[in-house]
């Protein structure tokens, strides 16, 4: 069975590049094979992974709504479609879900894409997922199960009210999400007492507080992808360490 990680949190906290980091670690321990599934629909997830994205869910969804091509059922098109939307690295898999429905009616197409969906993630043993602030992604794409579910914030009090939110948006959804904990991205030594008292205050979990890292400001500006980061970057070590009381390493 998977064992699945869904990151989320409000723009501009980072948790694309700390699902990006989780990513590298599962690869650097063996914890592989690694399904690494952008469900955000600002999509830039393969700019952290380093990789080129050519084909989305969202395309094939599109396509299929237009119609399917004589001779081929919908079912065949739509497993066609998946297999050339996902990217295959040496280290990792990664598929983009795509922009968010338009207008009109998709609801054939994305009960197929859910139901082949599914049957691809059972062939990885990891799953990183990168979501929008909402949670419905995960709830509308896979019936499969969420183990642990990170949301990030920055070290603003309305930040992390926002990942209070996001927590209790998964409540009000019903999402059978095994465990929640909460990131602190981006902060100060100064920060840390401050940020555990607002922390408490919300009553979240909090798994582990990311410093502000200067390399990682270098790596967003020149677009290298965040995964390249070295052992000395000082988030990489704070993430790992994070990373391993999660995976028990």
């Amino acid at each position: 069975m998977s064992y699945s990680i869904a990151l989320a949190g409000k723009g501009g906290t980072g948790k694309t590049t700390i699902a990006g980091l989780f990513v590298k670690y599962l690869v650097e321990k063996g914890r592989k094979p690694v399904l690494a599934v952008d469900a955000d629909a600002n999509a830039n997830f393969n700019e952290v992974l380093g990789v080129e994205v050519k084909q989305t869910l969202g395309d094939a969804r599109e396509e299929m709504k237009k119609g399917v091509s004589s001779g081929m059922t919908k079912d065949v098109f739509i497993q066609m479609k998946l297999q050339e939307a996902v990217i295959e690295t040496t280290d990792f898999d990664l598929i983009v879900m795509g922009r968010p429905e338009g207008a009109g009616c998709y609801c054939a197409a994305n009960s197929l894409l859910c139901m082949y969906l599914d049957k691809l993630i059972d062939n990885y043993d990891f799953i990183v997922i990168d979501n929008e602030a909402g949670m419905e992604h995960i709830s509308r794409l896979t019936t499969n199960n969420v183990d642990t579910l990170l949301v990030v914030s920055d070290t603003t009090r309305r930040g992390i009210q926002a990942a209070s939110r996001i927590v209790e948006l998964t409540d009000d959804l019903r999402l059978n999400i095994k465990q929640k904990m909460l990131i602190i991205n981006q902060a100060r030594e100064d920060q840390e007492k401050a940020i555990e008292q607002t922390v408490q205050n919300f009553k979240l979990d909090l798994i582990g507080i990311v410093p502000e890292d200067p390399e990682i400001q270098e790596f967003d500006l020149t677009g290298r992808p965040t995964i390249e980061l070295g052992k000395e970057s000082i988030a990489l070590q704070a993430v790992y360490n994070i990373f391993g009381k999660i995976m028990g390493d």
